[in-house]
């Protein structure tokens, strides 16, 4: 039998623009456009500005773009900044089966290594497409996730960048195995970065081990090596991490013919995907009955073990950055009841001093439901219970939060967003060029062109 790297290897290879549906090629541009207003308004943010200012020192050959700032340099440099500010302020997008992944993370690999080798606009998107029909397929492969028994989904990540890589370079088959021999074998992230008290490294994880995968096909071209059998041979991946059980079908089902881009969902709200659902309920029960802020005596969450866990734990009731704040089920739902909504200024400096919200911290409790447990990770459910001064009570339950296939984000919609995001960063004519250039985007001879779209212009 083949190496699992090799047959992975050969769907990147060989994949052409053709083979894909145009459902899926459409899904691709839709996160493509929504993934750089991510972007774009990250680059307002403290810590992305100092990142920015980590990359400028680096230096580097210039041969690739910043998004935002039109900062010229290499391609793994770039690859980091970019892909980091895709996933700086959580609002990109989230699929989540056995593990949760955010593909998107990728999208900036494949743009600096395009952009740095001169590839055009209808290879990116095949390349697009191969990070996300790679890393969605190992988010079935182990169960329970590796995310369950204490490792980050960076180290699946480290399994398709190199592919991603790769396939913007031009590498041979044998190159692209070497790559993710190079890559895979070297990444692996403890889940600590998104557990207790949190810090940049929840978002800079991914994006790491998407750069890596930039190295792994720079070295693998110049004729490095890597295991080949780094994932089912000997103190490899399947043998190491030995508390789950590992189902390397999943990895190379329906490869080529059944593309789960079309499965992958978008974030309404830039918080962690587990808060999405009770978020969710929290709105409408506000909505539904009326209730402000002002009227509440408590509020009831009801979600699963992992999610009271990792995200009400005591440091998330006293969020104090933007990282705490964003995975704090506390912290979110308070901001849905006191603004109606939970955007990206919801984690301004200004906003997180906000006395409405700390004055609702302490009325939110909340509680893992063994019913809701059961139902995870196939169902996400979330039920919220809102208790008002006069004693009245009001309760909302959903599976489902705006953004996923079952309630998707409309075209419309994604253009919304990307307005929003973008506003004020580029100006109002960039916006309608750069999504006019998105819905075209195999059209375009060289990355160069659309990348410089994505510079900062007020």
């Amino acid at each position: 039998m083949k190496p699992i790297s090799r047959q992975m290897a050969e769907f990147a290879h060989g994949l052409q623009f053709e083979d894909i549906p145009k459902e899926a090629v459409h899904e691709a541009k839709r996160f493509l456009l929504d993934s750089m207003g991510c972007a774009l308004i990250a680059t307002r943010t403290e810590d992305m500005q100092a990142m920015h200012t980590f990359i400028k020192k680096l230096g580097g050959t210039p041969e690739a773009t910043v998004i935002g700032s039109g900062l010229r340099t290499n391609a793994p440099h770039a690859a980091l900044m970019n892909c980091l500010l895709i996933r700086a302020l959580d609002y990109n997008d989230i699929y989540w089966e056995q593990d949760p992944s955010h593909p998107s993370d990728i999208i900036g690999t494949a743009l600096a290594a395009g952009e740095a080798n001169g590839t055009n606009g209808r290879e990116a998107l095949v390349a697009i497409v191969i990070a996300y029909e790679l890393e969605m397929r190992w988010c079935h492969a182990a169960e329970p996730g590796i995310r369950e028994v204490g490792w980050h989904h960076a180290s699946l990540t480290q399994f398709v960048s190199p592919l991603v890589a790769g396939r913007m370079y031009g590498l041979n088959l044998d190159q692209l195995v070497a790559a993710v021999g190079i890559c895979g074998s070297s990444h692996f992230t403890l889940g600590s970065v998104v557990a207790g008290h949190l810090t940049n490294m929840k978002n800079t994880a991914d994006p790491l081990a998407a750069q890596a995968g930039v190295y792994a096909a720079l070295m693998a071209r110049e004729g490095h090596s890597g295991p080949v059998e780094v994932i089912e041979g000997k103190e490899g991946l399947i043998e190491v991490l030995s508390n789950v059980t590992w189902h390397v079908d999943e990895l190379l089902a329906g490869l080529g013919r059944d593309f789960l881009i079309t499965r992958c969902s978008y974030k309404a709200f830039p918080t962690e995907a587990l808060t999405h659902q009770p978020i969710s309920a929290a709105l409408r029960v506000c909505r539904e009955h009326g209730i402000v802020h002002s009227e509440v005596a408590e509020i009831l969450v009801e979600t699963t073990t992992r999610g009271a866990d990792i995200l009400s734990d005591p440091s998330k009731y006293n969020p104090d950055t933007k990282e705490t704040a964003d995975h704090s089920l506390p912290y979110v739902i308070a901001a849905a009841v006191v603004d109606g909504n939970v955007l990206p200024e919801s984690f301004s400096e200004e906003k997180l001093k906000d006395p409405h919200i700390w004055e609702l911290l302490p009325k939110i409790k909340v509680v893992a439901d063994p019913e809701i447990d059961k139902l995870f990770p196939d169902v996400k459910r979330a039920r919220v219970t809102i208790t008002t001064v006069d004693g009245n009570q009001h309760t909302a339950e959903t599976d489902v939060a705006k953004g996923t296939p079952e309630d998707p984000l409309s075209d419309d919609e994604i253009m919304a967003k990307f307005r929003a995001n973008a506003q004020g960063i580029v100006s109002d004519q960039r916006i309608d060029e750069v999504i006019e250039a998105t819905w075209q985007f195999e059209s375009h001879l060289n990355l160069r062109d659309y990348m410089s779209m994505l510079v900062s212009d007020v």
